[in-house]
């Protein structure tokens, strides 16, 4: 049975903050995919779309480093942009035993409605702020990364 002091401790501001940075996430990407699923893409895509934009070829070990997730996870989001048609693998030239990804051309048509996507969820999600608030509001959270990053850059702890 819990008593009132076990139910105050959840409502310690460090905790509430870490509730809030989850719930914020999960409703972000709610709305992000509500606002890309016309397009057939979602919002675990957009690092991928992100980084190819520029015609550039990355590996998938690459892809994954960059968008801080673990390599089976971008297998999944690789395997279905794959079957969506919007990447192409190619054999590395420079490594028979891996593969580079790159964007198809209609993952690069897509792109504007997809960025314009991404800028309506984004101002619904700080509507009625004023430009002092969203400033505030974005160094705030880049401290937030560095305190987790460490002084490495890095995740201060290993994902499991």
């Amino acid at each position: 049975m819990q008593t009132p002091e076990d139910t105050s401790a959840w409502d310690d501001p460090v905790l509430r903050s870490a509730r809030l940075f989850n719930r914020v996430q999960r409703l972000f990407a709610r709305i992000v995919d509500d606002q890309l699923r016309d397009l057939g893409l979602r919002f675990a895509q957009v690092p991928v779309l992100a980084t190819l934009q520029d015609g550039t070829s990355r590996s998938q070990k690459a892809l994954a480093r960059i968008a801080e997730i673990e390599q089976p996870s971008m297998a999944q989001i690789l395997a279905r942009m794959e079957r969506d048609g919007l990447i192409r693998r190619e054999r590395d030239p420079n490594d028979a035993r891996s593969t580079l990804i790159s964007l198809t051309a209609t993952a690069l048509a897509r792109l504007p409605s997809a960025r314009q996507a991404m800028q309506r969820a984004s101002r619904e999600a700080v509507e009625g702020f004023d430009d002092a608030d969203v400033r505030a509001l974005a160094a705030l959270l880049e401290r937030v990364i560095r305190n987790l990053e460490g002084p490495a850059g890095e995740a201060l702890t290993a994902p499991d």
